[in-house]
């Protein structure tokens, strides 16, 4: 279990490797699936995505073929890991995680995003944005993505820049299927026991 666990932190940091503002300035308005592949020079994360407004579910697919489960929910401000094969979850605040990194705080970046036309991607029609955005701190990242009218994100090409530091990251969704989802995508599911990671820590160093 404790491999598992260092995993999902890993994957975890590696998806937050860029100020959550690079991802998208909005929520998209429609609810969809779809498989998402995202490349960064750490590597690739493939996963499946369930997404409504106000909420997100990600499932990720790791290279043992076992599975780990993220759910955002923007309406509550928590972010649940779940671990089906000890049908165990943990539990984050969104708010408490964006005070602890104020470089993704919105309010400290300048956005300036313009329409570069409309392609078809996938076979979905979309429309092509370029941004690029400058923090007060002198942070800096810009690059296109292709949405559709609904707001989904169907590609994204960005790069962040913080001093000598860059990151590169580039998703792209397939197999996209705009629809309503099951409720119960968002939700801890029945029998699963919270796991406390402090508590934890706190066992072994004892």
């Amino acid at each position: 279990m404790l491999q598992r666990l260092v995993l999902m932190i890993a994957l975890t940091g590696l998806v937050g490797a860029l100020p959550a503002t690079a991802a998208q300035l909005t929520r998209p308005q429609a609810e969809y699936s779809a498989d998402s592949v995202m490349q960064t020079e750490e590597g690739t994360i493939e996963q499946h995505v369930y997404a409504t407004p106000m909420k997100e579910r990600q499932e990720l697919l790791t290279a043992g073929g076992d599975g780990v489960a993220m759910i955002f929910r923007y309406d509550s401000k928590l972010m649940w890991q779940l671990m089906p094969s000890e049908r165990m979850y943990m539990e984050h605040s969104m708010d408490k995680a964006a005070a602890q990194n104020k470089g993704k705080d919105l309010s400290k970046w300048d956005f300036e995003e313009t329409v570069v036309g409309d392609e078809v991607l996938e076979g979905v029609k979309v429309t092509k944005y370029k941004t690029i955005a400058t923090s007060t701190d002198g942070k800096k990242y810009g690059g296109f993505s292709w949405r559709t009218k609904e707001g989904i994100a169907v590609k994204q090409d960005l790069l962040y820049k913080e001093g000598n530091e860059k990151h590169r990251m580039t998703t792209e969704l397939k197999n996209l299927k705009i629809g309503k989802q099951d409720p119960k995508l968002f939700e801890v599911p029945e029998g699963f026991t919270k796991f406390d990671m402090a508590g934890m820590m706190g066992g072994m160093m004892s």
